[in-house]
């Protein structure tokens, strides 16, 4: 019953009415004791605020024998403003000391009194006792004076039986404003409930209709208001929901054309092995048509790879497999569609051929890597195991073999250095440090650090251009470590006595550098590779003039982030140039 709609009408408004009467009464009551509260310490700070009435209580009059007595007279005298009535609120005057009734208004209530925190206060801090406490009962205020020389203590009590008596009457008002508007609630509750529940079950009659399938019936609207707005949108949502069931054919269609124009092949299959739906991307992928309900079926293209019977009992989520095609390399996923009735296969083609590839040459750098720090491993383990089993070397042959052992180690440290590099860059770890610099300067810089080792091979180094050339927002060190990269390789494979040109220029926002060499060269065959890592012409050459076929391949790298380029240039006649073009802006970013 209390999951009936109306039901939870009734007790909504029923607990509404009782929390707002709660609230009302509880802030009534609170209101009234404040206003009591505060009424009362105005009314006593107002009376001994009087100049005459506190001259009258402290002045001590001629033949006077007993001061409380003369202050409980000038008491008397004022207990209409007071609001003393004897009865309810009264006035006591104590001995300043000991507390000790001396008259008042109500002698038996005097000899009984309770000592609160505001006599005390009077007492022993000779001050005003006005502390205000809600939950005492009771609203007090002790004065100290003196009169003749003696500490007396004028005490207010107001036991608060008006403010009981007034709160049983507002009780009791709430309790009967409560019964009547709790009887009032349930009359509207019901009333409400059901202007809103009978349009909600004809609603209710009208959506389990068109749940069987029956989209002509109408619910009448016979209200404006939001049930109303839902009848009238049920009505439409009905008569559009035929329509919408007949664009679902137009949607297979649009889903088929995004099956024709994706970059991945899709063939299904039915139960049977025959094709029933194929992409151009398949077709192009396995290098044949593949028709539907043709000739070609499940066997003809995957039965060697995965049997229909075993993607049909699949109890995963889908199967991978591999085939090649040509020179593609493909990956399978093979999955069921309609599990229970088993209606047939759906396979996903992609083509992976540049994985592979990225995949293959992940397998040569690792073996290159392995190579190049195995043959100086091996010289090193050579060269110390000789010096421990032969102590007796002659001491020539000994330094020449710790020689040897040392640069070894040189190398491997190189090509650690120089992987630890490229394994920075290619994770995005390695930041640049862009300053602004003169691109004439860093040229003359770089000439100056390799000018004796070109003499030392009788080679003349060269620099044309280097004047006016701007200034240039780069890593000033990693460019430089560049242009030695590409003087140290002409140097290193020019014949002794060749001729180095280092020719610089600018044109719009790009500066370059040109460095030319009449050496060895580079075979055509090789310069598509010169840049990639471990990559080197003549192998036996490079390692014993120390090289690891990582050097281009930074210097590359390096380019690339500054968004600059490091090409090979066509040249007639023997040597080597090679180009690097640089934005004067720096890069992006």
């Amino acid at each position: 019953m209390l999951r009936s709609l109306h039901m939870k009408l009734v007790l909504i408004m029923v607990l509404l009415v009782v929390c707002l009467m709660t609230i009302a009464g509880a802030f009534l009551t609170s209101s009234i004791n404040r206003f009591y509260l505060n009424e009362f310490y105005s009314q006593m700070v107002k009376v001994f605020q009087d100049t005459a009435f506190v001259r009258d209580l402290t002045i001590q009059t001629e033949g006077e024998s007993d001061g409380g007595l003369a202050i409980e007279q000038v008491l008397r005298a004022y207990m209409g403003v007071l609001g003393v009535d004897g009865n309810n609120r009264n006035y006591y005057v104590l001995d300043g000391e000991t507390l000790t009734y001396l008259a008042g208004s109500d002698d038996e209530a005097g000899r009984e009194l309770e000592i609160t925190p505001n006599l005390l206060i009077a007492r022993n801090e000779d001050r005003e006792g006005s502390e205000s406490d809600p939950t005492t009962g009771y609203m007090d205020l002790a004065i100290p004076i003196q009169r003749g020389g003696h500490d007396y203590i004028i005490y207010i009590l107001d036991g608060q039986d008006n403010l009981r008596q007034l709160n049983s009457e507002i009780f009791r008002f709430i309790i009967q404003a409560l019964f009547f508007g709790l009887v009032i609630s349930v009359l509207l509750s019901f009333l409400l409930s059901r202007t809103m529940v009978n349009p909600i079950r004809a609603l209710t009659r009208g959506t389990r209709q068109v749940a069987e399938g029956d989209f002509s019936h109408e619910i009448q609207v016979e209200s404006h208001d939001e049930i109303g707005i839902l009848t009238g949108t049920f009505n439409d949502m009905a008569g559009q929901l035929k329509t919408t069931l007949e664009e679902v054919e137009n949607e297979r269609t649009k889903l088929s054309t995004l099956f024709l124009h994706m970059t991945d092949g899709v063939v299904a299959f039915d139960r049977e092995g025959t094709v029933i739906h194929s992409n151009p991307a398949a077709e192009e992928m396995l290098d044949q048509a593949i028709p539907v309900g043709g000739p070609i079926r499940y066997f003809d293209l995957f039965g060697e790879i995965v049997s229909l019977e075993k993607v049909l009992n699949l109890e995963g989520d889908c199967l991978e497999s591999e085939m090649v095609q040509g020179e593609r390399s493909l990956l399978l996923l093979l999955a069921p569609f309609d599990r229970e009735k088993q209606a047939g296969v759906l396979v996903v083609v992609h083509d992976v051929t540049q994985q592979v590839k990225n995949e293959t040459m992940r397998r040569e750098f690792v073996a290159n890597v392995s190579h190049e720090l195995r043959t100086p491993l091996t010289n090193i383990r050579s060269y110390a195991e000789t010096l421990m089993e032969t102590p007796d070397l002659p001491e020539e042959m000994s330094q020449s073999f710790l020689g040897i052992i040392l640069g070894e180690s040189d190398r491997m440290t190189h090509i650690v250095q120089d992987l630890l590099t490229l394994s920075r860059f290619d994770s995005g770890y390695h930041q640049l440090t862009l300053t602004l610099f003169p691109f004439g300067a860093l040229l003359r810089d770089s000439r100056k650090a390799v000018r004796l080792a070109a003499e030392q091979q009788g080679h003349s180094l060269e620099l044309i251009g280097d004047q006016n050339l701007p200034n240039i927002r780069a890593d000033r060190e990693r460019i430089l470590q560049v242009i030695m990269n590409i003087l140290s390789n002409a140097i290193k494979y020019t014949p002794d006595g060749g001729r180095i040109v280092m020719t610089a220029g600018w044109q719009e926002e790009r500066v370059w550098l040109e460095v030319s060499d009449n050496g060895i060269g580079i075979p055509k065959g090789d310069r598509e590779r010169i840049f990639e890592r471990f990559y080197r012409v003549d192998k036996a050459r490079s390692r014993e003039s120390g090289g690891t076929g990582l050097g281009l391949s930074i210097a590359q790298e390096i380019v690339l982030r500054h968004e600059g380029t490091l090409s090979l240039v066509e040249k007639d006649g023997p040597g080597t140039t090679v180009r690097m073009e640089l934005k004067i802006g720096g890069p992006e970013g």
